[in-house]
């Protein structure tokens, strides 16, 4: 059980209802097996999972958002950025002055909510950006 679920338990909020869900066989005996390991029951490690899943794809849609909110030009440097390019090298690529592009670094820094361009690149490291260009 997360903290946040037995948190919530102790301050007197119950679950909803079970849900349930029909698991394949594989899946089934996945989860089984993934819960002897960790000693605990399928239910937890299922819930915990769940949580999980649904907390990732919150936070790729807020990345997605982002992203819509970005210019096209945004979206170029930010692509070049993430590909490892200097401020220069994107100035000579898309053809404008080095400090047009430190511009439109730091509104994308604040469009994501990021500090520099490393963290940036974190932020969208399973992104393939190679036809952005």
């Amino acid at each position: 059980m997360s903290f946040w679920h037995r948190l919530l338990c102790a301050l007197g909020f119950r679950s909803p209802a079970p849900r349930m869900f029909h698991l394949d066989e594989d899946l089934s005996r996945s989860l089984q097996t993934l819960a002897e390991r960790e000693q605990r029951t399928e239910e937890q490690v299922a819930f915990d999972l769940l949580s999980d899943a649904l907390a990732q794809q919150n936070f790729a849609q807020e990345r997605l958002l982002r992203w819509q909110s970005l210019t096209p030009r945004e979206q170029q440097v930010t692509a070049l950025v993430c590909q490892n390019y200097t401020t220069g090298q994107i100035a000579r690529y898309l053809v404008i002055s080095p400090s047009t592009v430190k511009s439109h670094v730091g509104r994308i820094l604040i469009k994501f909510e990021v500090h520099s361009r490393g963290e940036l690149r974190m932020l969208l490291e399973d992104w393939d950006f190679t036809d952005l260009r």
